[in-house]
């Protein structure tokens, strides 16, 4: 499969780590320093390109910016159109005290307001350094993440990239679950670097 990904800081470099291995093409853009993208895209065996580019390239949009940056980052890809973006963000404070918005309404829902057309998918990865790490389980397991979305054949789709990175995917149903998925991630922040946890852990949904 072909991914674009749109922000090629710790979250989009640990998508191509992991993806780029498990068979998947991967285009990094959407960097300051368009050198040190170049250098990225060599280090993970993706390729370097401008946001249109990935877009173009892409089966999935992966969007991996900081939360201030969506707009400019929406704005930088043109027409999603029909593309199935998989929102990998969270709404977060620029401080990282909390969320921006929640409960009412989500980041996905923002995102798929602003991106007319998009068929998005939420789904949170693991913490950067846990995916970046030798080893991205916990205790020899992958971590769980929610994915929601309105689109059953986009989810499909996203789903074995989640797998492989590697994760134990919830179909959480539609995107307005996305208003809970998003708190429930912003959980692990402040455990993982107020409560001393670290980065390797995760919320996973125990069921037979």
């Amino acid at each position: 499969m072909k991914v674009g990904v749109i922000g090629a800081g710790s979250v989009g470099t640990a998508l191509a780590k992991r993806l780029v291995p498990a068979g998947h093409e991967v285009m990094l853009s959407y960097a300051r320093d368009v050198e040190k993208l170049k250098q990225a895209a060599t280090r993970y065996r993706a390729k370097a390109g401008t946001p249109l580019e990935a877009v173009e390239f892409a089966d999935v949009v992966a969007l991996t910016v900081p939360w201030v940056g969506i707009d400019e980052a929406l704005n930088a890809c043109g027409s999603l159109a029909g593309k199935i973006v998989w929102d990998c963000t969270n709404a977060l404070k620029p401080d990282l005290s909390g969320l921006a918005i929640g409960t009412t309404t989500s980041g996905a829902e923002q995102i798929a307001a602003k991106a007319s057309g998009a068929r998005i998918v939420k789904a949170i990865p693991p913490f950067a350094e846990l995916m970046h790490s030798a080893d991205p389980t916990v205790g020899g397991k992958p971590v769980g993440v929610f994915m929601c979305g309105d689109d059953g054949e986009a989810k499909a789709v996203v789903r074995p990239l989640l797998e492989a990175l590697p994760t134990d995917v919830v179909d959480a149903g539609g995107l307005e679950r996305a208003r809970f998925i998003e708190p429930a991630a912003f959980l692990l922040i402040p455990l993982g670097y107020s409560e001393g946890f670290g980065s390797r852990i995760g919320l996973n949904l125990l069921r037979l």
